[in-house]
Parts: structure tokens; sequence; C-alpha cells
């Protein structure tokens, strides 16, 4: 095989028939021949067969791959339009190039390659053709009706009449739906039609976790069904279409919380392992005695023990920043308490038993004056506001599936590049190696490195999924309409005589905490149970901010954007019955 040119310019010089197309956005230096030759042909596969003709743009900016497999490249591809079915093909045909370009003898062109993988003659310029194989699904990058209804033992979502609009997709056209139309969203929750001890069921228990919209349920189903694998090093068509699914998801996580690389969204079980996982490598490589770690007394006791656990070995110092009456950060002991010796701020960005939503943004910013590192715990925001890591600033950020109508035992660490580089590994085993010896270990780059072991692939196309329904409503939408009720239901809720709310903060999720009468809370809990209503009761995994209130507990509803008045009605109506008892 004759040498491969030093740049992509060079090669494009010599063949501008078959590169002139593409060749302009690959642009930098690329010394190393399997690099190069990667890079050109990757491109190019991306093109035939998925890029319209005459469509540069849908080329991807490429960073220079060690070494090809389809989990290096994901984070290269732009997210496919929806009525592109070709994405995941594009992918494996991506390798069969690579491969076949490695084995090919002699010649420096294209058109070999892509003849000897269609058995014929390449295509006509402008007619690009798939390789000749079965087409991979286009899931879950297509639409619903792709998945093959009739094969499926449940149906499918009614399609609203109203399009949705992509918040996010400043380059789609927006179209804003006239009325946010919870009706036609609770059809695609199954599980809310349906009747507990006769009654209606009323799900009050969102903070505690979510319901799932059939496209999530679907899209777990199509994974098992038909692609079903484990990932990364197969040879084999499944674990190319599993690969792609799975690290499309990642893709879709970053677009989703603004991140600047998929390379810098970790895969974990949930918020907990999340915070554990950055307080056992960053913070047992970093922090020393006598540094200080900021908390808020709102936080989970997922964003309290790992901390403590580390200060403890550590030597270190908790500091907690107190709340005001109405549960609101008292931002003035916050800046008060941060110091030169303040190396890690761990913060909820919406508190899991009050609803308070903290200042995040500034709060990080004054934290970052002090050069400390903040993470994020956005368990219970991600779902309700919208987040962006990097206008917050933040160095990590957690949050877990189930609690944006993902599957459960799926989660999120976000954490910025320089500092996963230089984090050790929390766990050891397969994927996040490149070398193994006795001697020695080599260790993956991010986020292999915090990945060992057999992920929980399913899940994690189900979260790519849950992100994809609620991208389409729209968060802007969804925080408006849970506003709404959550004034509605604090309104309704005051006016019970004996009825306490625990957090009454200006700015809050859709969390309305209370005791009443000095009943007991898990009495209450059961009683709504009776008549279909689906409440918390208990500490919440939040002892300290309620005994700031002067309470052990409270009963919990927590409202999402397929819950309605109607529903606030009944809730209000059953306690005053309570009362009445």
């Amino acid at each position: 095989m004759p040498p491969k040119p030093d740049t992509v310019e060079s090669f494009a010089e010599n063949n501008p028939e078959s590169f002139a197309p593409f060749f302009t956005i690959l642009n930098s230096g690329l010394p190393a021949e399997d690099d190069f030759s990667f890079r050109l042909l990757y491109s190019a596969a991306q093109r035939q067969a998925v890029a319209p003709p005459n469509n540069p743009d849908l080329l991807s900016h490429t960073s220079t791959p060690k070494a090809f497999s389809a989990y290096q490249v994901q984070n290269q591809f732009p997210e496919a339009p929806s009525s592109t079915s070709g994405l995941l093909d594009g992918q494996c045909y991506a390798a069969k190039l690579y491969k076949t370009f490695e084995q090919d003898q002699g010649s420096a062109s294209l058109d070999s390659v892509f003849q000897s993988l269609r058995g014929g003659i390449a295509s006509p310029s402008g007619t690009p053709e798939l390789p000749g194989k079965a087409p991979a699904p286009a899931w879950p990058y297509g639409s619903p009706e792709t998945l093959g209804s009739s094969s499926l033992p449940f149906s499918m979502p009614e399609v609203p009449k109203e399009p949705y609009y992509f918040l996010r997709e400043p380059k789609a056209p927006i179209h804003q739906p006239e009325e946010f139309d919870v009706l036609t969203i609770r059809k695609d929750f199954p599980v809310l039609h349906q009747k507990i001890h006769g009654k209606q069921l009323v799900w009050f228990d969102n903070a505690a976790t979510t319901q799932k919209p059939l496209s999530v349920i679907n899209a777990v189903a199509q994974f098992y069904a038909n692609d079903n694998s484990n990932i990364h090093r197969g040879a084999h068509t499944l674990a190319a279409r599993a690969t792609d699914a799975y690290e499309g998801a990642r893709e879709k996580i970053r677009q989703f919380i603004g991140a600047g690389s998929a390379s810098e969204i970790i895969y974990v079980r949930g918020t907990t392992e999340g915070i554990n996982l950055v307080a056992q490598t960053w913070g047992r490589k970093f922090i020393q005695p006598g540094d200080e770690i900021v908390l808020s007394i709102l936080e989970h006791h997922a964003n309290i023990v790992p901390w403590q656990m580390l200060a403890q070995e550590k030597g270190a110092r908790i500091k907690v920043v107190p709340v005001n009456d109405r549960g609101e950060i008292i931002m003035e002991e916050y800046t008060k308490l941060l110091g030169a010796r303040t190396k890690f701020v761990s913060l909820t960005q919406a508190s899991n038993g009050l609803g308070t939503i903290l200042p995040i943004k500034e709060m990080i910013e004054l934290a970052k004056r002090f050069d400390a590192k903040v993470l994020v715990d956005g368990a219970q925001s991600v779902a309700h506001i919208p987040v962006n890591v990097q206008d917050l600033n933040a160095d990590f950020f957690v949050f877990s599936g189930h609690k944006i109508f993902a599957p459960t035992g799926i989660g999120v660490v976000y954490g910025k590049r320089e500092l996963l580089e230089i984090m050790p590994p929390w766990q050891g085993g397969g994927n996040m190696i490149m070398d193994v010896r006795f001697e020695e270990t080599i260790y993956n780059e991010p986020p292999a490195k915090f990945e060992a072991g057999t992920p929980s692939i399913g899940d994690a196309i189900g979260l790519g999924a849950a992100l994809d329904y609620v991208r389409r409503i729209g968060l802007d939408n969804i925080s408006r309409y849970e506003h709404e009720l959550t004034e509605y239901a604090t309104e309704k809720l005051i006016r019970i005589a004996g009825l306490r709310i625990i957090g009454t903060a200006r700015n809050k999720v859709g969390v309305v905490s209370f005791v009443l009468n000095n009943l007991p809370n898990d009495e209450v809990g059961k009683l709504l149970d009776r008549e279909g209503i689906a409440v918390r009761t208990g500490h919440h995994c939040s002892q300290p901010s309620l005994r700031r209130f002067g309470v052990e507990g409270t009963i919990r509803p927590s409202l999402a954007f397929y819950n309605t008045k109607d529903e606030i009605d009944r809730l209000t109506e059953v306690i005053n019955h309570i009362q009445r008892r």
C-alpha cells in the first residue's frame, strides 16, 4: 500500500474528486497514519451513509482518536434528523470502511473501497446508498413508528396533533404549542391509567421517582428484543448497534445539560453513586488535613455522608450553610463560611425535602473566588428546570435517570475534562483499562476510566429516550406548568385547618411537604393510599433540613408535568375528610 500523506489537505489535493466536498473541515495536521486514514474514511462514511449530498454542515468536527472503535467516535456524530434512518448504519459502515482500507492493496481512492463493500459499482455522485447489509433500526434516533409496533406487547403512544418543539435546538424551526396539553401528555404514561383500591391513581411521589412514558418503555424493550449485546469490543453487528445506541445516549445527555464534550459524561447507577465517585476519586486525592468542605443544611443524605466519611479519613472539616424560616439559603452566612481553606463545595440545586431551589450559579461564583471545586446535586432539578453546566460553571453535576422519567439503575456524573483527567479511577475491571500486565496497568481515558465492567446498557438507552421526550415538550413549558401547579397546591393546602407546610421558599420545585394536626405521617399516607393517592411520608433522607423546622418527618406530595389541578383538588378533599374523622 502506498505511503499515506501527512495531512488531509495534501491527500485532498491529490484526490479532489473524492474528498473536495468535505476535506475543508478536516484541516488539522495528522502525523499518525491510522489517525489520518481513519478520520478521512470516517467522514466519507458519514457523508455516504448519513449526510444528504452537498450538505457539509452535517459533517462533524473531529478530534484525533487514538484508535478506532464505535465507542470512541460516537461523540463526533451530529444528531441525525428524525427523518433519517441511516445513522446507525453509517457508524457500522465507518468501521467496515476503516478495516477495508487497511486491507486494500494499493488504492488511495475510496471508489474501490465503496465498490468492494457494496459488492458492485459505486453509486453515482449525489445518490448515496447504504452498504449491502440488512439495515439496523433507526431507533433511538428515528420516530416511534420505526420500531414496529405490531411486534410489541403494548401499544404506541398517540402522537399529539400539534407538534412539540425542541427548546435546545436553535437551528431547528421552533413551534410552541398554543397551550400545555396535560391530557395529551398523560396518554403517554400507561401507569397513570390504573385504579388503586377502586380509585383512579394519583401519582404525587415524583420526588422519589417519576413514571415512564411509552417512548422510554418501548426504547428499552426494543433494545432487548433486537439489539441486546455487550458493547465496545464486539466485531458483530449487534455489538455495533448496541454501542452506537449506548454512546448515542451519552451524546444526548451532553446536549441536554450543556456539557462541552461527551467525554465529560460518566455513566453511574444514580446520584448517590455519582457523589461517592467524586468523593472517593477527586476528594481522596486532593482533600488534605484542615481543608474545609461546605454543604447546605438542605442536602440529601447522599450529599452528606460521603463527605463525612472523607472528612473523617482526611482530617477535613464540614461546614454547613443555614436557611431562614422559609427554607431559603442565607447568602450572607454562606459567604462567611467561604475562605482560604475551602477546598470543596457540594450543594443540591433543589431540595428534595422542602423543594427550595438554591441560587446555585451565584453560590458557585462565590466559591470560585477561593478556588474551590463545586459539585451540584441535580437529582431534583434536572427534570424541572433548564440546566446548563457550562453556564453554571459547575465542576461536577450529578443526577439520576429515574428522576427524569428514565429507568432506575442509571445516572450521570458530569465532570470538567481537566478534572477527570487528573482523577484516579474508582473501580477496577474491564473497559476502564488500555493495557494490563502483572507489572503495570495503563488506565483508559475518561469517561471509560470511570466505567469499569459491563454497564447498564438498556437503562442508558432508556435515559436517552427520556431526554428526547422531555426536550420535545420543552423544559420551559414544564417549568411554567409545574410552577402553576405548585402555587395552586400551596393555596389549597394552606386553607386546611391544622395543616402546616414545611418550606415556603419563593423559588421552589413542585414539592409541598406538610404535617397534619400532629397525626402520624405514615397513618395519613395510608389513608391517602386508600383513595388512590400516592405520596411519600417520613424524613425523605433529609433529616437535618426537617429538624431545622422542628419535625422528624413530613407528608410529601411532589408534582410533575403529568399531574393536574383536578388531582390536587382530590388530595385536598381527602385531607379535609381525614381532618373531620
